[in-house]
């Protein structure tokens, strides 16, 4: 795992769409990232300092452009209170860095009913490790 140690740090890592996700709390287009579809095996990590945080079997096609999951792996997220933008929502932040992923609904078609939506950003380049 790479731990950053601060923002200057995390500026130089990051691309300027990737800051402005996982560092304030954006959002990418729907349909934009690259890890839409569930057609890798392995390990979904934190592009920001490594933690591993979804695995491949619990991604799952939801239709709404962004990554779905169905469950982190234990003590990777931590889910907080978000009523920003007039919203009653999850936040789904990584437990390591706490760097913003996507939000958790309670909505999922599988036995657990959770959506974690996340944006493709948030995620190192894949890897089966």
């Amino acid at each position: 795992m790479n731990i950053i140690k601060n923002e200057e740090e995390l500026k130089k890592k990051l691309t300027p769409e990737q800051y402005k996700v996982l560092r304030e709390k954006g959002t990418e287009a729907p349909f934009s990232g690259k890890l839409i579809h569930p057609d890798k095996d392995g390990f979904y990590k934190c592009v920001a300092c490594g933690n591993s945080l979804f695995k491949s079997e619990s991604k799952f096609e939801s239709g709404t452009g962004w990554p779905s999951f169905d469950e982190a792996l234990p003590g990777a997220v931590k889910n907080i209170e978000d009523n920003s933008h007039g919203m009653k929502r999850v936040e789904t932040v990584c437990s390591v860095c706490n760097s913003h992923l996507g939000h958790v609904f309670d909505d999922g078609p599988t036995k657990t009913g959770k959506r974690y939506c996340m944006n493709s950003v948030c995620f190192e380049d894949f890897n089966d490790k």
